[in-house]
C-alpha cells in the first residue's frame, strides 16, 4: 500500500495469504463496496486496496463521504443514497463485484423504523434490481447474527453453525429489516440477466464487530469518563456471546468475493456465520479488555441488581421514549430489545467459512485486541488535549 493509500490512523494491515486454491482478482476488476466509508466499509477497503493489487478501481458508495480517501489510489468515491434507484444504478453500472456493507444499525430507537426499513430493505432491493439490468454478476451482502438471533424469549444459541435449528423471531425494526434483506439476496441467487448470465449472491452473518474506529465502543468510552471510569457489572459474567475484530469481518469479504467467481455453485445462495478467535465473554467483560488498560474498572463479580429490576428499567425506558417521542429522540442504550441480546448467550462457529472457502482469521485475537487498544488509547489522548 503507498502512503496515499494508508487510513488516517496509522494501523498498517499485514499481507494474509489467500489459500492456494484462490486466485487473486481478476485484472482491470472493479469492485463496488456499498458503505464504504463506513466503520467495516472503510477496513474493507483499506484491504482491497492491500490485497489486490490487480483491480483497477474500487468504487465507495456512501451518503457521507470521507473526503479523507479522496486521495487513496484506486479508490472513486461516490455520494448517493442506497434508498433512491437513481443513485443506485449508476453506481453499479460497469462493476463486476458489490459488496453491499451499507446499512442502519440502530437498536435503540435512534432512527424512525421506516428510515431503517427504507435503508436497510429498500436499499438492498435496489442494489440487486441494479446488479440484474446492469449485467453485474456478482453479490455479497453483510447481513448480521441478529438475523438469527437472539431471539426475544432468550433461548441460547452455543456454538451453532448456520445449519442448526433456532427460532428466530424479529419485532425489533434493525433485526426485522437485516433478516429481509438477507432473504432478498438469497432469493435473488440465480436470478437471469438481460446479458444471459446468472446473478450469484451470498450473505455474511457477522457476530458483534469491534475494532479501531468503532463509535459504540468510543460512546462507551465517553459514558464512562463521566464515571469516573467505574462501571457496575449488570448482565451475569457466565453470558457468553461472540465477537470479531472487524479485519476478520473485511478478510471473510474478500476472500469470498474471490471464491464466488471461482466457484459460483458453492457460494451462491449461501450464508455464513462471521466469527474469528476472539474470547466468548458477556459484552461487558469483552468490551473491558479493551477499557481496562484505558484505566476503566467493573465493579462486581455477580450483576448488582436482579434481572427484573433491569427489565422495568428497560421497560420504563420504552414507555418514555413512545411518550417523548412527539418532543424528542430519547433513546437510551438499555431497552428490552438491548436487555435481552445482552443477557442470552451466543455464540457461532465458522466451520462452513472454512470448507467452502478457507477462511481462517487474518488477524489473531492479540492482534486484534492491541489494535483496538492503540486507537482507544490515541482516543483518551485525544480527550486529554480537548481539556
Amino acid at each position: 500500500m503507498t502512503s496515499r493509500s494508508l487510513p488516517a490512523l496509522d494501523y498498517p494491515l499485514k499481507l494474509c495469504l489467500v489459500p492456494a486454491q484462490m486466485r487473486l482478482a481478476s485484472k482491470n476488476q472493479i469492485y463496488l463496496v456499498t458503505g464504504g466509508c463506513g466503520f467495516l466499509g472503510k477496513h474493507l477497503v483499506e484491504m482491497l486496496l492491500e490485497q489486490e493489487p490487480k483491480l483497477s478501481e474500487i468504487r465507495v458508495f456512501d451518503l457521507h463521504l470521507d473526503q479523507s480517501m479522496r486521495s487513496w489510489d484506486r479508490v472513486n468515491l461516490i455520494q448517493g443514497d442506497i434508498s433512491k434507484p437513481e443513485d443506485v444504478k449508476p453506481a453499479v453500472q460497469g462493476a463486476h463485484v458489490v459488496i453491499h456493507t451499507a446499512g442502519l444499525v440502530d437498536v435503540w430507537g435512534r432512527v424512525p423504523p421506516k428510515k431503517i426499513m427504507a435503508v436497510n430493505v429498500q436499499g438492498t432491493k435496489n442494489i440487486i434490481e441494479a446488479c440484474v439490468t446492469q449485467g453485474t454478476q456478482y453479490l455479497i451482502y453483510t447481513s448480521s447474527m441478529e438475523v438469527v438471533g437472539p431471539n426475544i424469549k432468550g433461548n441460547p444459541f452455543y456454538r451453532g453453525n448456520e445449519d442448526m435449528t433456532y427460532e428466530a423471531i424479529h419485532h425489533h425494526p434493525y433485526p426485522l429489516s437485516k433478516a429481509k434483506a438477507e432473504g432478498l439476496v438469497i432469493k435473488a441467487n440465480g436470478q437471469l440477466m438481460p446479458n444471459g448470465k446468472q446473478l450469484v449472491t451470498c450473505a455474511l452473518r457477522p457476530t458483534g464487530i469491534y475494532g479501531e474506529n468503532h463509535l459504540l465502543m468510543k460512546e462507551f468510552y465517553e459514558k464512562g469518563l463521566k464515571t469516573k471510569k467505574y462501571m457496575i457489572r449488570a448482565i451475569p459474567a457466565s453470558v457468553e456471546h461472540g465477537r470479531v475484530y472487524v479485519g476478520n469481518v473485511a478478510w471473510m469479504h474478500l476472500l469470498v468475493a474471490q471464491k464466488i467467481q471461482d466457484d459460483p455453485s458453492t457460494i451462491g445462495g449461501q450464508v455464513y456465520f462471521c466469527y474469528d478467535n476472539s474470547p466468548y465473554k458477556s459484552y461487558e467483560d469483552f468490551n473491558m479488555e479493551f477499557l481496562r488498560p484505558c484505566g476503566f474498572r467493573l465493579l462486581g463479580s455477580h450483576p448488582l441488581l436482579p434481572f427484573f429490576v433491569l427489565y422495568l428499567i428497560a421497560l420504563l425506558n420504552a414507555i418514555l421514549q413512545w411518550l417523548l417521542k412527539p418532543f424528542c429522540v430519547y433513546a437510551p442504550i438499555l431497552n428490552p430489545y438491548t436487555l435481552v441480546v445482552a443477557s442470552t448467550t451466543f455464540t457461532v462457529k465458522t466451520d462452513k467459512a472454512l470448507k467452502h472457502f478457507g477462511y481462517k482469521p487474518c488477524f489473531s485475537w492479540e492482534e486484534s485486541r492491541n489494535r483496538t487498544i492503540r486507537w482507544l488509547q490515541e482516543v483518551a489522548a485525544e480527550k486529554q488535549v480537548e481539556k
